[in-house]
């Protein structure tokens, strides 16, 4: 694991190759050295799960909605063409037609042997990535019906109560993952959102009850574990701590695993110990190239891709391993098929897994990672030196995660500070004591994130002279703060802290109130007049809700309010950049009421910031957002507010 992809890898060949010849190579089949037990098969097993898993997780349901064409046509094409093709060849070799229809069906599953590569690449969430994605799913799942079908006729119990099983058991199995898992979800992070270590254990729990059940009603555990990441990769934001150790534990430890476990079945000695079986792998290896790549040269034409995106999606979609190991055993002991056919499969699985990632990786470097999903923005953001207050961690958690996204969304840095003033006299050891663990503790979330993080701690007259002076002196050009959702008289005349930053900051400031926690958060509904659209500083809004609704996964929900009856509702919206898929609402009327009624539970509602902050006895914030918070305290804010003179 360690060796291997380091030296395939200075030999210009993807790692993951090197992982695969390593099982041959350290393998019953090779030098003996590790068996291929229990142990081995556990841990391969896992392995697998937990790349279909990964697969889920990149894979937006907005995206796939976005794709869902795409997804489908190349899914049919994938697994109609080399149907048709691989059955042909199989009767033209002396198969009888089961046999020859399983083997096809074999040609016409893949797993996504390569998807690491492309994750390394950077283009998971292309159009083309997207669309192999969701016709991996569809072709999978039809080359598994079509094994199951076949293994039920060889039986001679193919009869309408399977049809009326099997059917209703995988609507109802579908519909109960994509819609039951979220909504546990959401509830478990509510509740237990604080205990990293549950979060994470909760995740596994999910990817493995719903494999086993998917097996319940005769699926492959792989198609339940690629629906329990689409399941819920709507509950984790994609540049979060939670993300992060999913994606570190299984590339680097699981999915290894599942590599060298496959290796280790490749015996290549008995492909020359009988004559028919290189001309049986021969007729395999050119009807699954030919028909793949066919599949993916067809869709791509018809989408408009480019080579390289063809070439992704053929290297993406042309490895054998799991699902074609599985099928073959099965055909193997109810003896539909003979050892040279499993010699052939092996052999295909071997050219498929080396040809796979090597393709994807020599054409997937000249793909533009253009992300797929409509409402991204790009890597576009208010600011990549992002200053956040910390005073509590359990109550400070969703602040520092809407700041590391942020953050790591510019590929900037994070900020964190803590501030003791000493306007009561010398500061305490206890105090300073607590200041280095708060400290230490948002270095921490931030470095489970990989981010870039400055942890400032410092002694000031008072905590909101601390945020504006740390903030000219680190060069921050974001400021990030707790709100509590509204203000009293006394901070409106002498100035509450949040009052202070917002009057006297010279950058940017994000005033965030949580009701829930950010990962949470079903839509992200920016609400505007017609007057904000005319604002320079509109745009800064808009991108702030594209990347957000982006990273959370959630959809995006654009609201105009009119609040002068007569006028034309009908703006010059095409400057805001938002496309036709974007939903825009126009309405005439009071904007705190048209607002506060559209609202549901776990949105995440951005606003701007009154226009007049500086006007003493008025919230700083803006009499709209503090008059919606006061109305709707179930619903998470967030109002930005910039200062007058622009920062150049």
């Amino acid at each position: 694991m360690l060796v291997a992809p380091l030296l395939f890898e200075r030999i210009k060949l993807p790692g993951i190759v090197g992982l695969i010849l390593a099982g041959v190579v350290v393998g019953p089949y090779g030098l003996g050295v590790l068996e291929r037990d229990s142990t081995i098969i556990l841990l391969g097993t896992v392995g697998l799960l937990f790349l279909m898993f990964m697969a889920g997780l990149e894979t937006s349901l907005d995206d796939l909605k976005y794709n869902a064409d795409k997804a489908a046509i190349f899914g049919i094409a994938t697994f109609a063409l080399p149907m048709v093709l691989g059955t042909a060849a199989m009767l033209l070799l002396g198969y009888s037609f089961l046999a020859a229809i399983l083997v096809a069906s074999c040609f016409a599953s893949h797993t996504l042997l390569a998807l690491p590569v492309v994750t390394k690449l950077g283009i998971m969430r292309t159009q083309v990535v997207t669309a192999t994605l969701g016709g991996t799913l569809i072709t999978n799942v039809l080359a598994l019906l079509v094994l199951a079908v076949v293994v039920k006729a060889h039986q001679g119990s193919l009869n309408l109560s399977f049809w009326l099983f099997l059917i209703p058991a995988l609507s109802i199995y579908t519909f109960a993952t994509l819609w039951g898992v979220p909504k546990i979800g959401r509830w478990f992070f509510r509740r237990f959102g604080n205990d990293e270590g549950a979060e994470f254990t909760f995740v596994l729990a999910t990817l493995f009850v719903v494999s086993y059940a998917a097996e319940l009603i005769d699926i492959e555990p792989i198609i339940g574990a690629f629906l329990a990441g689409i399941a819920i990769t709507q509950i984790i934001p994609q540049l979060s701590p939670l993300m992060n150790r999913i994606q570190f534990i299984g590339n680097t430890l699981f999915v290894p695993f599942f590599l060298i476990s496959v290796g280790m079945l490749i015996n290549p000695g008995i492909l020359v110990s009988e004559p028919r079986s290189l001309l049986v792998a021969a007729v395999m290896i050119l009807a699954e190239i030919v028909s793949k790549f066919a599949a993916a040269w067809g869709s791509g034409k018809i989408f408009g891709f480019k080579f390289p995106g063809v070439m992704v999606m053929f290297g993406l979609s042309v490895a054998q391993a799991a699902s074609t190991l599985a099928a073959v055993t099965v055909a193997y002991q109810i003896k539909l098929v003979d050892q040279v056919t499993v010699n052939g499969i092996i052999a295909m699985i071997l050219f498929t897994c080396i040809a796979s990632p090597w393709v994807t990786a020599r054409w997937g470097r000249d793909m533009n990672p253009e992300v797929a999903s409509p409402a991204s923005g790009g890597k576009q953001q208010l600011g990549d030196r992002i200053l956040v207050p910390v005073a509590n961690p359990n109550t400070e958690d969703n602040l520092l995660q809407l700041a590391l996204i942020l953050t790591k969304n510019a590929g900037g840095t994070l900020l964190p500070l803590h501030i003791l003033t000493d306007n009561l006299g010398p500061i305490s050891a206890d105090a300073k004591a607590q200041q280095i663990q708060l400290l230490a503790a948002a270095e921490t979330i931030a470095h489970a994130s990989v981010t870039s993080v400055e942890p400032i701690g410092r002694v000031d007259d008072s905590v909101d002279k601390g945020i504006i002076r740390a903030a000219q002196e680190r060069n921050a050009n974001l400021i990030v703060c707790g709100w509590k959702g509204y203000s009293n008289y006394r901070d409106n005349f002498f100035g509450g802290v949040i009052d202070n930053v917002v009057r006297r900051a010279t950058v940017p400031v994000l005033v965030a109130r949580f009701s829930h926690p950010i990962e949470n958060t079903k839509r992200v509904f920016l609400a505007f007049t017609e007057r904000e659209i005319l604002s320079s500083q509109f745009g800064q809004a808009e991108k702030l809700a594209r990347t957000l609704s982006v990273e959370l996964k959630a959809s995006l929900q654009l609201l105009q309010v009119t609040t002068t009856f007569g006028r034309s509702s009908n703006s010059n919206l095409e400057v805001t950049g938002f496309g036709p898929e974007v939903p825009i609402v126009r309405v005439q009327g009071n904007f705190v009421g048209k607002v506060s009624r559209m609202l549901e539970t776990d949105d995440l509602l951005i606003l701007t910031g009154g226009s007049h902050p500086d006007r003493f006895g008025l919230p700083a914030v803006g009499i709209a957002p503090e008059a919606i918070a006061r109305s709707r305290a179930d619903i998470s804010m967030l109002v930005i507010h910039f200062p007058r003179q622009p920062i150049g």
